[in-house]
């Protein structure tokens, strides 16, 4: 193991602000941690993060989409920069490492320069995104799709969580303005390179023996909202067959996405996350069913195959069971391949330090596929324990923590020129 990471102050901060940032949205009975889109616990670890990129002597600010930019100066300030970060919000009662890792290893990146007193060619810029899990209003990477332009305004806005508060609304509470949120995207030539750390939510790299995963491409999703009305009946006095029941045919819709993305392989995975139900009485036959669906994969053709047999396998089931049903499309994103460039140089540090890697594709949406549209960016991952994420139990042992961040270090300081 390196120098770098046997080094204990370097070992210290890293994890204390990582136990600090844990105790932001710790629940009440201590279980995860909650930080949902744009809600008073994520904007206080965004507030804290924007002080810390402040103390290290980086310009700092909230852009109008609330992402944290920070810019560490380079000898080359007009070169475009290299930016390194990832997101601060989570899921209900996540884990503490999800997105948090990320952007705290990029501060850490800075930190080490500071603290060797190395320069670099190009500014850094440290970046904690907005909005990327898609738990409170359905769409993942808000932040991240307002910088790189991607972000359909128009329809987003009106999205709306659990208590039926729009993300405009939720926005405004932040002392953000919805309207505002084009102003955050930033031009092409604006940055060199993008580079993300993440713990790598599933069971390959443990599996494998391997201390890093160096990502090929990122898998995309399709998500869908499903409403399904059927007609509401007393439960001991319509007869089975008369039913129009809107809870049997949605049984019957995550069935088939089941069998969609298993048996049949029209996509990487497939799965139905939300399910509400109306009116929700033990006595009465439910008459409207709203679920969020997803599929993901990483061949674009098979996405664009699947979206046409899925509408037409949904009709064959209004039509059995007599509901109506409709499916909008959410979202839908285009799988993205990342540039050797990034990941030669991510290599290179594997090889210097003596990492054990392995290249891989990422089932799971990333800040870094946006930009990707922007600028050469890269994904680098560490093992996560059992593979366990977005649940308390998510970890990663102390040394692939500390190998992910030094890892980091080498490609940024690769990247700009150090």
């Amino acid at each position: 193991m390196s120098k770098a990471v046997r080094d204990t102050g370097y070992r210290n901060t890293l994890l204390t602000l990582i136990d600090k940032f844990a105790q932001i949205g710790r629940g009440s009975n201590g279980v995860g941690v909650t930080r949902l889109a744009y809600s008073a616990s994520d904007w206080r670890s965004r507030e804290q993060f924007l002080a810390l990129c402040r103390a290290e002597g980086m310009t700092a600010r909230i852009d109008a989409a609330g992402n944290v930019v920070a810019r560490r100066l380079g000898r080359k300030p007009d070169l475009p920069a290299v930016a390194v970060g990832s997101h601060l919000d989570t899921v209900k009662e996540g884990g503490r490492l999800d997105g948090a890792l990320g952007a705290l290893a990029a501060l850490e990146v800075v930190r080490r320069l500071n603290r060797e007193g190395v320069a670099t060619d190009r500014s850094i810029e440290v970046i904690a995104f907005a909005g990327e899990e898609s738990t409170r209003f359905s769409l993942a990477t808000i932040g991240s799709r307002a910088m790189a332009g991607l972000l359909d305004v128009e329809t987003a806005g009106a999205l709306t969580d659990e208590q039926g508060m729009t993300l405009t609304d939720a926005v405004r509470a932040r002392g953000l303005r919805f309207g505002d949120f084009p102003m955050a995207r930033r031009r092409q030539d604006e940055l060199a390179a993008f580079v993300e750390l993440h713990i790598e939510q599933g069971p390959t790299l443990e599996a494998v023996g391997a201390a890093i995963g160096l990502v090929t491409a990122i898998a995309a999703a399709t998500r869908y909202r499903v409403v399904i009305d059927g007609v509401a009946g007393h439960s001991g006095t319509t007869g089975m067959g008369m039913r129009r029941d809107a809870l049997a045919a949605a049984a019957q819709v995550v069935l088939l996405v089941e069998r969609l993305a298993g048996e049949e392989g029209r996509a990487d995975t497939g799965t139905v996350g939300v399910l509400r139900l109306w009116p929700g009485s033990p006595n009465t036959i439910p008459s409207r069913v709203e679920l969020i669906a997803e599929f993901r994969a990483a061949d674009l053709t098979k996405k664009r195959d699947l979206s046409v047999l899925w509408q037409r396998r949904l009709q064959g089931i209004a039509r059995d069971r007599g509901v109506q049903i409709q499916a909008d499309t959410l979202s839908d994103d285009t799988p993205v391949a990342l540039p050797d460039t990034i990941r030669s140089a991510a290599r290179e540090a594997c090889e210097a330090g003596g990492y054990e890697y392995r290249e891989m594709i990422s089932g799971a949406a990333h800040d870094c596929m946006n930009m990707a549209t922007l600028c050469p960016a890269g994904l680098i991952f560490i093992p996560s324990v059992r593979g366990v994420s977005h649940h308390p139990d998510e970890d990663s042992r102390e040394e692939h923590l500390l190998a992910g961040v030094d890892v980091l270090y080498r490609t940024v300081t690769r990247l700009a020129g150090a």
